[in-house]
């Protein structure tokens, strides 16, 4: 039995010649890119590679990740595409309130009212606080600021979310 894996970035690019990989994050957590720290590579159809982490920096919004062993942009050039994933046994617990972009992507959204209204389909982190795209039942996506006034309720286990939108949201 394999064990469950989860993306925390995917590599666009290479940078430089000396193995730097460009990635884009999919996880707020800092740590996951520390230096020590193993990744599994995660192609399409091939068994993952596990990789530590030689260095890290961040240049131009990206991660840059150069891995052990590996100092020529030949070795990773096929890396490209590929998905930086961590297992479950790496996940990191989390404070109350505190929840996964995996288990949040997916849930349904409903109004105080019990009116579903949407689906999280994707996360944003553009600064102080979370924003969930809602695709609408009928109508464009929806940006959800994940902020107390408007997240009423998180229910992970039952695949769903409970807002209170506040004069504007919807329109």
């Amino acid at each position: 039995m394999t064990e469950k894996m989860f993306n925390v970035g995917k590599i666009i690019n290479t940078h430089g010649i000396r193995g730097e990989v460009k990635v884009l994050r999919i996880s707020d957590f800092d740590e996951r890119f520390e230096v020590g720290g193993t990744l599994f590579l995660v192609k399409e159809n091939e068994a993952p590679i596990e990789l530590e982490i030689n260095s890290h920096r961040v240049h131009k919004g990206f991660d840059l990740l150069q891995f052990k062993g590996i100092d020529n942009i030949s070795d990773v050039e096929h890396y490209k595409g590929a998905f930086l994933k961590i297992t479950e046994g790496q996940l990191t617990d989390l404070e109350e309130d505190e929840y996964y972009y995996h288990e949040i992507i997916g849930c349904d959204v409903y109004l105080l009212s019990g009116e579903k209204i949407g689906v999280i389909k994707e996360i944003l982190s553009p600064g102080a606080n979370d924003v969930w795209v809602m695709k609408q039942e009928k109508g464009k996506d929806v940006l959800i600021p994940y902020i107390e006034e408007i997240v009423k309720q998180v229910d992970v286990a039952a695949n769903k979310v409970i807002i209170e939108p506040m004069e504007g949201l919807l329109d």
